[in-house]
């Protein structure tokens, strides 16, 4: 039998996990709707959701019952078999969508190497093999397989890990003419975030949007759209891509498609999807009982009339007072950032100084990118919520500009 190495006084606390976090020191015992309660007893307003994942809230009734019910029934069965649920939503997936056909993963980095295989099978099955590159822009975040991390190309990732994946060409976040100079023999498609939200909430504008679209048609290249954190009604649209007016051909979901149940999605034409043919891809947990029935009740809430437009009006009302914000607190606060309920905040503070006031004010709110804090409240947030929001955020810059007056000489 090994020994093993314990302290006198047992293992601290995390002590077995590796340490890949940098986790507060709060372990939280419930939730309900936007509210969060630790074991100590303590409340937050959780506008992190948990980084854009709990659209509908904690404990949301409607999940509750469905989760409950299907556990009770089924949990998995293999993907050899038919699964009623993952049909259904797939159907509802692609009525609701650009899509002729869907492939369930279980997370967004899943869903984006389904993803990227598609884009370059999709020239192998045409004749084109050596056509596997895609253009990809500075600071997206795809995921965290060696694939996806190559994709986002940041160093701060991709750090520790070897060579990188080939097949990633990356140009300056917007720059359509450095997008139309990548473009080469071996491109296969382009691959952009309509939001960059681990980037730093900056938004691609339509007219650049419609813009790939046009030089993907031009030179028979596929649009594949990251929308694992943009998806789902997050910027007051099903899919943000559709305030452009445009389609892509493939894309990936996550995050918000189960609002806290792990899911992913790979969406895709037909026309884009039809090399993926049996045995090119796969998936053990992918598309389980419980994952679409919670997918398809998430899909219920969503699409319910006038659902998606509460969400435009509650974006208005937190957009206006983070622009007061702003203008009150000018010295720590830069840009206002942001479609729907992924805005953020440009500070001229480091971010984590925010997030840690916001956090003492009982707020949570998530840093990015470009010194950025992302306000992410459930799609479910009601008036009073954003309203108590906003009043712990600027308690938080309160709390900042009275640091930085005390730091002065």
């Amino acid at each position: 039998m090994s020994a093993r190495l314990t302290r006198a006084d047992g293992p601290a606390a995390g002590d077995h996990l590796l340490p890949t976090y940098k986790r507060r020191d709060v372990v939280f015992a419930r939730g309900e709707g936007a509210w969060l309660e630790a074991t100590d007893g303590r409340r937050f307003l959780d506008f992190g959701s948990g980084v854009a994942v709990n659209a509908l809230g904690h404990a949301h009734p409607r999940l509750v019952a469905t989760l409950t019910a299907q556990a009770g029934a089924l949990w998995h069965v293999s993907n050899l078999f038919r699964i009623d649920g993952q049909e259904r939503l797939a159907e509802r997936l692609c009525a609701a969508s650009f899509a002729d056909r869907v492939f369930f993963a279980n997370s967004g980095a899943e869903a984006m190497e389904c993803a990227i295989k598609m884009a370059r099978r999709y020239h192998w099955a045409a004749g084109a093999p050596e056509r596997t590159r895609l253009i990809t822009f500075e600071g997206a975040f795809h995921g965290r397989t060696l694939a996806t991390l190559a994709a986002g190309g940041q160093a701060k990732y991709l750090e520790g890990f070897g060579e990188p994946v080939s097949g990633f060409d990356q140009v300056p976040f917007g720059n359509l003419s450095a997008v139309e100079a990548a473009i080469g023999p071996q491109t296969a498609g382009i691959l952009v975030e309509p939001i960059q939200g681990e980037g730093g909430v900056r938004v691609l504008p339509g007219e650049a949007l419609r813009a790939l679209r046009a030089l993907c048609d031009e030179h028979g290249l596929l649009l594949v759209l990251d929308e694992v954190q943009t998806g789902m009604g997050r910027t007051g649209r099903l899919f943000a891509h559709e305030r452009a007016g445009i389609a892509p051909d493939v894309m990936a979901l996550a995050k918000a498609l189960g609002a806290g149940f792990p899911i992913g999605a790979c969406l895709a034409t037909e026309r884009a999807a039809r090399a993926m043919t049996l045995g090119s891809h796969g998936s053990t947990f992918g598309g389980n009982p419980l994952a679409m029935a919670v997918g398809n009740a998430v899909l219920d809430v969503v699409l319910e009339p006038g659902f998606l437009a509460r969400v435009e009006e509650m974006s208005s009302r937190l957009r206006q007072g983070l622009a007061q914000l702003k203008d009150a607190f000018g010295d720590l606060v830069e840009e206002v950032r942001g479609e729907g309920l992924l805005l953020g905040l440009k500070t001229r503070v480091a971010n984590t100084d925010l997030v840690d006031a916001a956090f003492a004010e009982g707020l949570i709110v998530i840093g990015a990118g470009d010194n950025v804090v992302r306000v992410l409240p459930p799609l479910i947030v009601a008036e009073g919520e954003a309203s108590e929001g906003l009043a712990r955020l600027e308690a938080a810059l309160g709390r900042l500009r009275a640091a930085r007056r005390e730091d002065r000489p």
